[in-house]
């Protein structure tokens, strides 16, 4: 039965792991420490994340990782993510240093080969919605399929701690489609972010169109006489994309992760953080912790 006191927060760490580099990035704010160990993206992941624990006040925290750059879209579809650049190299190293921050803070890290973050939000989310308040923060729309009525989304918006929400309902009032719908959409659309097309010459606009009217690609393919001609030849001529697309565009929600509800439990940052964040050189994430009165139970200051 759900508590209305439980509250699982799930953060995608790529989106605000990347935000937070480019943020400093941008200026060359690399925030090297004394091993020469670029901190910036660590860093700013870090306020990002216990910002959004003090906006939504979680019993339970989870971290969830992309694993590798490959996963099973790329072997449906060569080109998926194949438009996006190779990481800056004052980044790389930071990858694995944010894993281990994220660990000395007692916050499980999720992630596993051959699927992506999204992923493993949308498999821990819709397995455990029921029993518990799910609140997701990303700066990914793609993640607003996953909203149900104990899944709330939280899209980052420019600076730190500031989120646009999404409910469910919330979602179709200002789309005109359902979460589930949102992945059609997506099919016909496609998204250069991710490399995909869908129909060529469909845009967002059209696409909410079309599925608000059929409701699914499915009704969309057995009507397409009442389509206009140039639509018509669209979906045609695209027909094979239109499918591989929706593949490529749905959250996979039942992906082999090994994670505990148990383990998640979220009270307060644990006395070996301090000295941690002393040895690694993270003085941001300190002078922030200080400021938000992390340390006051430990006796810290």
């Amino acid at each position: 039965m759900q508590s209305a006191n439980q509250r699982l927060l799930l953060i995608d760490g790529m989106a605000l792991l990347f935000r937070a580099f480019y943020a400093t990035a941008v200026t060359g704010q690399f925030m090297v420490n004394t091993k020469g160990m670029p901190t910036n993206a660590v860093q700013g992941f870090m306020k990002h994340l216990f910002l959004a624990i003090e906006d939504t006040e979680p019993t339970h925290v989870m971290v969830c990782w992309d694993m590798g750059s490959k996963t099973f879209r790329n072997e449906l579809f060569e080109g998926y993510k194949s438009n996006r650049e190779a990481p800056p190299i004052e980044l790389i190293p930071q990858f694995d240093f944010v894993k281990e921050v994220v660990d000395a803070c007692e916050i499980q890290n999720i992630g596993i080969a051959g699927f992506e973050a999204d992923d493993c939000i949308g498999t821990i989310a819709k397995a455990v919605h029921r029993d518990i308040n799910v609140i997701i923060v990303t700066g990914d729309r793609d993640l607003l399929q996953l909203l149900d009525e104990q899944i709330e989304v939280r899209i980052l918006q420019k600076g730190f701690g500031n989120y646009k929400s999404y409910t469910h309902d919330l979602f179709i009032e200002e789309l005109g489609v359902t979460p589930k719908q949102f992945i059609d959409v997506k099919a016909l659309m496609g998204d250069t972010s991710d490399g995909y097309p869908g129909v060529k010459g469909i845009g967002e606009k059209t696409a909410l169109k079309l599925i608000q009217q059929y409701e699914h690609i499915d009704g969309l393919l057995l009507n397409l006489t009442g389509l206009s001609p140039s639509q018509r030849k669209k979906i045609e001529d695209d027909m094979d994309m239109l499918h591989l697309s929706r593949k490529l565009a749905e959250i996979n929600c039942e992906v082999p992760l090994v994670y505990s509800l148990e383990h998640a439990v979220w009270s307060n940052v644990p006395d070996t953080f301090d000295d941690y964040l002393h040895d690694m050189e993270l003085r941001s994430i300190r002078r922030h912790m200080i400021q938000s009165n992390y340390f006051l139970t430990m006796g810290r200051a």
